[in-house]
This record gives C-alpha cells, sequence and structure tokens, in this order.
C-alpha cells in the first residue's frame, strides 16, 4: 500500500530551530564556518529544510583545541565521578523533556518513523545515558600480587588505575543519528573525556541541539562539541587531527578502513563499529508465519538502514518456499509513506544518491539472475522511497549476497543441514550479527557456536540493551560499544609499581 505524501506542520519549536544560521558548536557557543553552508534535506520530499555549516579543517582545529583546553583544564576529567554522573542523568532528563522536538527533527531530516524517532531516537538515548552515568561512579583498577625477583629480599606492591583517554574525536552515521551520538558522548563523558563529534552530513540537526542540551544539563563548555560538514573533508580532518587521543567511528567498513589508517599514523586509539550482511537462519521446526514475520523485522526496520540487518535469508528447505511466499506477501502488504504518519511502515530513504546505491543493487541482482518475488520497481512519486524487496534464486556469487545494500532488500537461500548453513551464513567478509529461528535448543547451541558474529540473536533479530556490548568479528569492526565494555574504549590503563 502507498500513501501520497502530504504536508506535516511542524511544532513551533522544530520551525524556528530548522530556520536558525546553523554554526558549529565550539567552546559552548555556535559559531560561525569557515565554508559555504551544506543544505539539509526532508527524505520524504527532497526539499531543503535548513542548512548546516560545511566545515574545513581550520574548523576541525578549533574544536580540536577547545576539547584539548576544557581536558587539560581538568575541569571535568578530575570532577568528582557523583558529579559527572548527576550531570549525565541531567542531559538524560533534558533529551527527555525536549523528546517531542528531538523526535520530530529526527523524521523530518533522516525519514524514518515518528514512531521510531520517539521510542528508539529519544527513548533509548535517554535510557542509555542514564546507564552510562551510572559508570562514572564505577570505574576501577585492580590490586596485583608480584613476582619480581630482584634485589633479594625487596616487597613490591602493584595497581591499575583507569584513566581518561583524552580528546575524542568521534564520527557517526545518519542511520540513527541521536542514538549514534549518544552513543560515543555518554560513554567518553562519563569516563571523563572531551569531545569532538562530527555526525553525517545528511542528519546534523539533532546532534547540534543535543550539544546545546549538554551545556543546559551543566557540562562546562569545550567539554563537547559538534562540527558539521563532509565526510571527506571535515571528517577526515578530525580522524587524522594529532591533537585527538582517540577517533571512535561508525559507518561504513570502506570508510572504517580509511579512518582506521588515518588513526594509525598518529598512533591515535581508535574503535570501529562497521558494515554487517547478516545471516538470519530459519529451521525448520518453525512455523512458516513466524519465520516470515521475523525475517520481515530482520530487514524492514528502519527501511533496512541498519547495520545489523537480517539481509541474508536461509531457509530449511523443507518449508523454504512457505516462507518466501509469506514473506513475499508480507513486503507487498507494507505501507509505503513519509514517517511522520505512524501507520506508514516503510518510510524514504535518507537521501536520492543512496535511493539510486539501493535500486542499483536490486537492477544488479536482476542482472545476475536472481528472480523478484516482491518490490523491486521504481515507486512514483517524491522523496527517496524505495519498495521493500525480496529475492530469490540467488548465490553467493551475486553483489546482493556478497555486499551491504543498506536498504529493505533481502536475498532468500534454502539450505539443508547444519554445517552447511554455518558455512554459508559465514562466506562473507562481515561478522556483525546474525539470528536463529528454531524451538531445538540443541541445534541453536550448536549454531551459535558455529556462527562468527558479534550479536547472535534466539528467535528475534536487531536487538541492542545498554548492558548487552555490541560490536562485530572480521571486517564488522574493532572493539566493543556499550555495557562494561564502552569503558575499556574511553580509558588508559596505566600500572603502578611500588618498592618497600
Amino acid at each position: 500500500m502507498d500513501q501520497t505524501v502530504t504536508d506535516f506542520d511542524p511544532s513551533p519549536a522544530v520551525r524556528a530551530f530548522l530556520a536558525r544560521a546553523h554554526g558549529h558548536f565550539i567552546g559552548g557557543r555556535l559559531v560561525p564556518g569557515g565554508g559555504a553552508a551544506l543544505p539539509v534535506y526532508n527524505p520524504a520530499t527532497g526539499q531543503v529544510i535548513s542548512e548546516v555549516a560545511d566545515g574545513t579543517a581550520a574548523d576541525v582545529d578549533r574544536a580540536v583545541a577547545a576539547a584539548r583546553e576544557a581536558f587539560e583544564s581538568e575541569g571535568w576529567r578530575r570532577m568528582r565521578p557523583a558529579d559527572r554522573e548527576r550531570i549525565l542523568v541531567r542531559l538524560a532528563e533534558l533529551v527527555e523533556r525536549d523528546g517531542e522536538t528531538l523526535a520530530e527533527i529526527e523524521t523530518l531530516n533522516q525519514g524514518k518513523s515518528i514512531a521510531l524517532s520517539r521510542g528508539v531516537e529519544v527513548g533509548h538515548s535517554v535510557e542509555f545515558i542514564r546507564y552510562m552515568a551510572g559508570w562514572a561512579t564505577k570505574i576501577e583498577g585492580s590490586t596485583l600480587d608480584v613476582s619480581i625477583p630482584f634485589p633479594p629480599g625487596a616487597q613490591y606492591r602493584a595497581m591499575t588505575l583507569r584513566e581518561p583517554v583524552g580528546v575524542v574525536g568521534a564520527i557517526i552515521p545518519w542511520n540513527f543519528p541521536l542514538v549514534m551520538a549518544a552513543w560515543k558522548i555518554a560513554p567518553a563523558l562519563a569516563c571523563g573525556c572531551t569531545v569532538v563529534l562530527k555526525p553525517a552530513e545528511e542528519t546534523p540537526l539533532t546532534a547540534l541541539r543535543l550539544a546545546e542540551l549538554c551545556l543546559e544539563a551543566g557540562i562546562p563548555p569545550g567539554v563537547v562539541n559538534v562540527v558539521t560538514g563532509r565526510g571527506e573533508t571535515t571528517g577526515a580532518a578530525l580522524a587524522r587531527h594529532p591533537g585527538i587521543d582517540k577517533v571512535a567511528f561508525t559507518g561504513s567498513t570502506e570508510v572504517g578502513k580509511l579512518i582506521g589508517e588515518a588513526a594509525v599514523r598518529n598512533m591515535t586509539r581508535f574503535s570501529l563499529e562497521l558494515g554487517g550482511k547478516s545471516p538470519v537462519i530459519v529451521l525448520d521446526d518453525v512455523s512458516p508465519d513466524v519465520a516470515a514475520e521475523g525475517a520481515a523485522a530482520a530487514i524492514f526496520f528502519n527501511q533496512g538502514q541498519v547495520c545489523t540487518a537480517g539481509s541474508r535469508l536461509y531457509v530449511q528447505s523443507r518449508i523454504f518456499d512457505q516462507v518466501v511466499e509469506r514473506l513475499a506477501g508480507a513486503a507487498q502488504a507494507l505501507r509505503i509513506g513519509p514517517g511522520w504518519d505512524p501507520a506508514n511502515q516503510i518510510n524514504p530513504l535518507v537521501s536520492r544518491r543512496h535511493k539510486e546505491r539501493v535500486t542499483g543493487y536490486i537492477r544488479s541482482g536482476a542482472e545476475e539472475g536472481a528472480r523478484i518475488l516482491a518490490g523491486g520497481d521504481e515507486y512514483a512519486g517524491e522523496g527517496f522511497f524505495v519498495r521493500p524487496t525480496v529475492l530469490v534464486d540467488v548465490d553467493h556469487r551475486m553483489k546482493v549476497v556478497r555486499e551491504e545494500i543498506f536498504g529493505p532488500v533481502i536475498a532468500a537461500m534454502p539450505f539443508d543441514d547444519l554445517d552447511e548453513v554455518a558455512r554459508k551464513a559465514n562466506d562473507t567478509s562481515f561478522g556483525l550479527g546474525a539470528s536463529i529461528w528454531s524451538n531445538d535448543h540443541r541445534k541453536i547451541m550448536a549454531l551459535v557456536g558455529k556462527v562468527k558474529a558479534g550479536s547472535v540473536w534466539v528467535n528475534a533479530h536487531n536487538l541492542v540493551d545498554a548492558n548487552l556490548p555490541f560490536g562485530g568479528f572480521k571486517q564488522s569492526g574493532i572493539g566493543r560499544e556499550m555495557g562494561r565494555a564502552a569503558l575499556d574504549l574511553y580509558t588508559e590503563t596505566k600500572s603502578v609499581c611500588f618498592a618497600y
């Protein structure tokens, strides 16, 4: 089902925010950029809704200098952990207070459903900031017994300290703009670091508003800075900047490799949460209706613009035809339309360029011999919409199976036994997520041990929690976000040894 794009009347607060002359947020205030203005689009209409600064290397220099000054002044990193916790809790309260404004901005800028903007972008961000606030008072080292043999008779006592890594350069993608900003800022601040955040050029608006809320919460000027601009210029300048101590990046594997190479030249610490091509594995003891519903949710959530999107579907042969038939029917029944109507289930992709990329993959699949069970045709109308697409008669040589599409496109393949599906699931350069659908615990545990992925869900897909470490195997990244593991990304371990 399709819905014609209709006008949406944002709240006065949102209209006022969009109408601003947006500069960078550096040292606790908005400052003009050194480059030209960068248009910001509404993906549902293709129209410009605002403009931000197109950051230059000089803008990045200013932001890094502000973050360095704030870090070296010791006002934030030497603050009592309980006070950092209190301020971060206050930040969560402010995000919750302004939740509807942030949600409207996100839907207008990113295109996603207002329901997702409210529940995930705002709701999860609030919970995650609160969760990380609690870690500010729980950063700990260890006391260690050592066996140093010289000089004879000497006594030693040793311990480890966890110290903030320093100035963090954070670069985030456009699929979950507010959530990704929270994932980078909250743990860094809890550990006592300062931050320069570079949001995606397509979706910079909620990051700028979040920086203002940081200041209102009591975070000192310069601790959180936001520089907007293009990845190849602003992002690259930040990644290679000698004044940062850590790069935290979420995005594509291709760009992540460039980020890592730039960081290594300065021996800058880095963590990378990168792409995925996640398998959805369905065993034949599962109801075809349940399997089709689960597969649809795994791939069509947020229009497939999810790093763990279940874009490869493996179904045991006995029920393969039943599952893909139901999945195609579910895809065709999804209501397409702008995100501001929560009844719409498929919303626009983030940009015209990305829409062309996704439709190019669909054409490639058809040219290589894939059969299209649902979707595949152009969506008529304005905006950057792509119909949910189900492909069968595919194999692992095809680009649609091997490469990350990042759109509402799923490739379905049959299998016979567990060893076969484990080989196929692992026949990829990625290893971010996977799901297993079965009621047979013995088979489930056998597959959990064989599948190479940072997250494996059972009878579910695309689930995250603040307490559950998240990251990838192989070319899906380095490091783990969320949970206690996040502290490792933003602290250095110092060993101290006393002779007495």
